[in-house]
């Protein structure tokens, strides 16, 4: 018995066409199908705009219906804002109560010019001598009695008298 023929490549190339056409005519008829679904169901769900009034008087309803979304959206931006607003000025406070951390300061030597500049800044010059302002004390003279203050060539005699005594003894 015979296993089969195989078959021709023409007749395999019509078969081909064959399925490709009644698949091309089903493809037509699923995409008619779709639209009429979309026609009923668009009919059933959304009916026709009543356009039988005066189109400015179907102008006037949607101009009114957006400023009253205007409206309202202006309104939730400005509370948007004043939450916004609120948000950083509690935030500022969590960071004041929190207390930022300082860092440890190290000693430096520093004169109290250069300490005034760091503090103004290098366009305030201020040279102010600050010893200036410290009392100043005075230091005592000593007063030597006035009777000692005398005549120096009398005291160089008494010496010399002193010195002959010495060297007569």
């Amino acid at each position: 018995m015979s296993e089969g023929k195989k078959m021709t490549s023409s007749r395999r190339h019509h078969l081909k066409s064959l399925v490709l056409q009644i698949a091309a005519k089903w493809l037509e008829q699923e995409k008619i199908d779709v639209a009429a679904a979309k026609e009923a169901y668009l009919a059933e769900h959304c009916p026709e705009p009543d356009l039988s009034g005066d189109l400015m008087e179907v102008c006037k309803k949607l101009n009114q219906a957006i400023e009253k979304v205007d409206e309202e959206r202006y309104d939730i931006e400005a509370k948007v804002l004043k939450v916004n607003k609120e948000i950083e000025d509690l935030k500022l406070k969590v960071v004041d109560l929190a207390g930022v951390k300082k860092p440890a300061l190290k000693k430096v030597r520093m004169s109290a010019d250069a300490m005034l500049k760091a503090l103004l800044g290098s366009k305030h010059t201020v040279n102010m001598d600050l010893r200036a302002n410290l009392k100043q004390v005075k230091k005592e003279v000593k007063e030597e009695p006035t009777e000692a203050i005398g005549d120096w060539r009398k005291n160089i005699e008494d010496k010399a008298d002193r010195k002959k005594m010495f060297e007569a003894a």
